[in-house]
């Protein structure tokens, strides 16, 4: 009995995860945005909640491991591409949103290549045994959590950026570039601690103490970017120096 209730545990915190990513996509649009980073984070808990748990409780499966994409196409994939298709609804001024029939609002269909790109990534994911170490490809949490940064640094105003944020070339060209990340053949830092030894740990420590002060000193809208962007540059470092390689 115990054995099989031990196995449901960590798929109730993926189904967590997904519950809190539909949460948010209807917060979203029901102008209710204030809510957002609360369902973000639980998402983003509950995602890294879900695997600790089946290694702590030796509860993996095949099952699991469905779900936990599953879940994570909508935390991940979908409230994304959600977030970006709000803002060209700002950049385009087409408030009402896509409008069948009207030609210039099918602008508004380019943010779910995001999603399509998630459903990409997280498929590869599952089918790609060389990403047990270190990432390929931009991971969909840290996708999520550059766009909500974007997207809150807009909606909150901060230091008058939304006028340069939405402007639409730029635009255009994150979506393409969030796009071509998720499935790029390019190793990314895993956060995946074996020990707490410094010479195998170091390049996610340096993570963690260069995100540490965005989050004290910046307001999140900024915070999130910067850290996905130093994310990038210390695994881009990390390729350099020899320590991280494809199927690594």
């Amino acid at each position: 009995m115990w054995s099989k209730i031990k196995q449901q545990i960590p798929n109730s915190v993926t189904l967590l995860n997904a519950w809190a990513g539909a949460a948010a996509i209807i917060s979203l649009f029901s102008g209710q945005w204030e809510v957002l980073p609360y369902c973000l984070l639980l998402s983003l808990i509950a995602d890294f909640g879900d695997g600790l748990l089946a290694r702590l409780l030796k509860a993996q499966s095949p099952l699991g491991k469905e779900l936990d994409s599953l879940a994570d196409l909508i935390s991940f994939g979908f409230f994304p591409a959600a977030m970006l298709y709000q803002l060209f609804m700002q950049a385009l001024g087409l408030p009402e949103g896509l409008q069948w029939g009207q030609r210039e609002s099918y602008l508004l269909l380019l943010p779910f290549l995001l999603l399509l790109f998630s459903a990409l990534r997280l498929a590869k994911f599952n089918t790609d045994s060389r990403q047990s170490e270190s990432f390929i490809g931009l991971n969909t949490p840290a996708t999520t959590l550059f766009v909500f940064g974007y997207f809150w640094t807009i909606q909150q105003q901060l230091y008058g950026l939304e006028q340069y944020l939405l402007w639409p070339p730029l635009l255009y060209g994150l979506l393409a570039l969030l796009c071509y990340l998720l499935i790029a053949e390019i190793p990314l830092l895993s956060f995946k601690f074996k020990s707490l030894a410094w010479r195998p740990n170091r390049w996610r420590f340096l993570l963690i103490l260069g995100i540490l002060p965005l989050l004290i000193f910046l307001p999140l809208g900024l915070a999130l970017p910067a850290g996905i962007l130093l994310y990038l540059l210390l695994s881009v470092g990390a390729i350099v120096v020899g320590d991280l390689r494809l199927g690594e």
